[in-house]
């Protein structure tokens, strides 16, 4: 299992909010939602709405706004037949959050914060779309605290978030994510699991087993610092985050080599990993931009 190691990191900047923060971006569902609430997706539901079902006899559909002329005429029955079609309906969208010692790691920029602003944007496109949002936080445990259930209260759900920016605990690990899926609904939904994924592989794949009712997006974080941007040459003293157990190192290319290949051996058992689930992950290095995941639907689902 691969960790993440830093040297200390100062406390995170108080977040400012402004136009260009967590900007909301374009997803698609890729099945028919069963919801009976109108919303922006195809829907099974019958309904108004573009998709259509096909005719059925006007005495089990009596709408003569619909009637079709074609078919009746073709009916070897002489009955009217009326079109049916299904409404566009609403989906659930979770935002589910590592917020264990891992995410505290910060390079430019702590991990857990930009998780937070991805989360927050995952909110406002759903909000865009009509769709009902949801939040779950984990460690040890799913946080209680830090989970809201279904809402279209966007500013609840973004004030709830925007409390995250001052949560630091270290010595934390992941197991609860274990109980992430028993806080999801029963309903098929899209669920945007972000996290740096430092956590066995047994997991993971325990936890989308749980999940195989939904579509699960993995937004994996990971930061340059932690293995291209390390020391030349000389000592470091390396902390885990997870267990408080620190290393003096000495650092040449040797060492440095054996942690980039260490990380890219991870990326690729990652990308394996969700693939045997048709979950391919979205490796996100930098600043989060709302292009990356509008892209991401578009390639992927």
């Amino acid at each position: 299992m691969i960790r993440s190691f830093i040297k200390k990191a100062d406390k995170a900047p108080a977040h400012t909010d402004d136009a260009s923060y967590a900007r909301p971006f374009e997803y698609v569902i890729g099945w028919k939602s069963d919801s009976i609430q109108l919303g922006d997706h195809a829907g099974s539901q019958r309904g108004l709405g573009s998709d259509y079902r096909g005719t059925v006899n006007l005495v089990d559909y009596p709408d003569a706004r619909r009637m079709d002329l074609r078919q009746t005429i073709r009916d070897p029955f002489e009955q009217v037949q009326v079109r049916q079609f299904n409404q566009d309906s609403t989906t659930p969208i979770y935002a589910v959050c590592d917020l264990s010692s891992s995410m505290q790691f910060r390079g430019r920029k702590r991990k857990l914060d930009t998780a937070i602003e991805i989360a927050t944007a995952v909110a406002n496109s759903a909000h865009n779309a009509g769709d009902l949002f949801g939040f779950i936080g984990y460690n040890q445990q799913v946080i209680e605290d830090y989970t809201l259930p279904l809402s279209r209260n966007l500013h609840q759900s973004k004030a709830a978030m925007a409390l995250l920016h001052d949560y630091q605990h270290l010595r934390i690990g992941v197991e609860g994510v274990t109980d992430v899926p028993n806080f999801l609904g029963q309903t098929r939904a899209l669920v945007f699991w972000i996290s740096d994924f430092h956590m066995p592989l047994a997991l993971i794949e325990k936890t989308l087993l749980a999940m195989s009712a939904h579509k699960v997006i993995p937004i994996v974080l990971w930061d340059e610092q932690e293995y291209k941007k390390l020391p030349k040459f000389g000592f470091g003293t390396m902390i885990d985050l997870e267990t408080g157990l620190n290393r003096t190192l000495f650092f040449r290319s040797e060492v440095k080599a054996r942690f980039l290949d260490a990380f890219n051996a991870r990326r690729h058992a990652l990308e394996a990993l969700f693939m045997r689930f048709d979950s391919p992950a979205l490796f996100m290095h930098g600043d989060y931009r709302p292009e990356l995941l509008t892209h991401y639907f578009e390639q992927a689902i």
